[in-house]
């Protein structure tokens, strides 16, 4: 009887010691979303040769689709597991649980990083390259109404900064290239030298060599291709925790996204997201 308690208490423990719902542990969770581009261009054409040299290298969700068409939805979805809207011009304010709402919670720390963000705080329209559609934080109420959480949105550049300093990344970091810069206006060669160039530098941080989990997606494919909702995307997972050489046949959306960066960080799930897959397929 001591021998089965013992095995039982085993068991327990076990598995108490990994991530939610099978999935590892982590403490710096990087999300990058580019735009507007099918599977196809991406990989099977090759559009992005760097972003397909680390699907080659990591793995790759190749059953994964987006749940929208225009943009704002699947930004929602990201992050509240929810389309709040459909609507590119919504100009509301959300006051769902989101995934600022959970980290803070958990007292965990989180930045949005973007591309051409006029300044840190800023929660105003578009200005330029950058458009507040692809900003889903600047919609939050709990990010608006709070100083201390709306300076979390910060210009892109401060994402290098923080990687260099002593503290590092936050837990939590969503990093939105410009119009320019996420294949969006510009060229997917554009997309890819910037994503090279400005994430690049995160696979060969020392913090992120020792848990890190980088997620490139795409928030939707082209609009001729509505599969699913939003059509056929690329999703990237990368880091020491994943598997090497993988391509994963799950069928995904964005809702798992959002329930992949919950599970690894330790925090509950949202309501809204509780039964879908997680990407546990992809890790070691």
């Amino acid at each position: 009887m001591k021998n089965n308690l013992f095995w039982i208490a085993f068991l327990i423990l076990g598995c108490a010691a990994v991530g939610s719902a099978g999935a590892p542990e982590s403490k710096h969770v990087v999300l990058v979303v580019e735009e507007n581009h099918s599977y196809d261009s991406v990989i099977t054409q090759g559009g992005m040769p760097y972003l397909k040299s680390l699907a080659e290298k990591h793995t790759i969700l190749v059953n994964y689709y987006a749940n929208h068409h225009p943009s704002i939805g699947n930004y929602f979805t990201m992050t509240t597991g929810q389309t709040i809207s459909t609507d590119d011009g919504y100009k509301g304010v959300v006051h769902d649980d989101n995934i600022v709402t959970q980290l803070v919670a958990a007292n965990k720390k989180w930045k949005m990083y973007g591309d051409s963000l006029p300044e840190a705080g800023y929660i105003g329209g578009n200005k330029r390259s950058y458009v507040k559609k692809h900003f889903p934080m600047a919609y939050f109420a709990n990010v608006r109404d709070d100083e201390k959480q709306r300076m979390n949105l910060v210009p892109v550049e401060q994402f290098v900064q923080d990687l260099k300093s002593s503290e590092g990344l936050p837990e939590f970091s969503m990093v939105i290239p410009d119009l320019d810069h996420d294949a969006h206006d510009g060229s997917l060669q554009e997309a890819d030298n910037w994503l090279k160039k400005n994430i690049g530098p995160l696979l060969e941080d020392r913090n992120f060599q020792k848990d890190g989990i980088l997620i490139v997606t795409f928030d939707e494919a082209a609009k001729s291709d509505s599969n699913h909702g939003g059509g056929h995307i690329v999703t990237v997972v990368i880091g020491p925790l994943v598997k090497d050489n993988f391509a994963d046949d799950t069928f995904y959306q964005h809702e798992s996204l959002l329930a992949t960066i919950e599970d690894v960080l330790g925090l509950p799930r949202l309501k809204l997201v509780e039964k879908v897959p997680s990407f546990t397929n992809a890790f070691k």
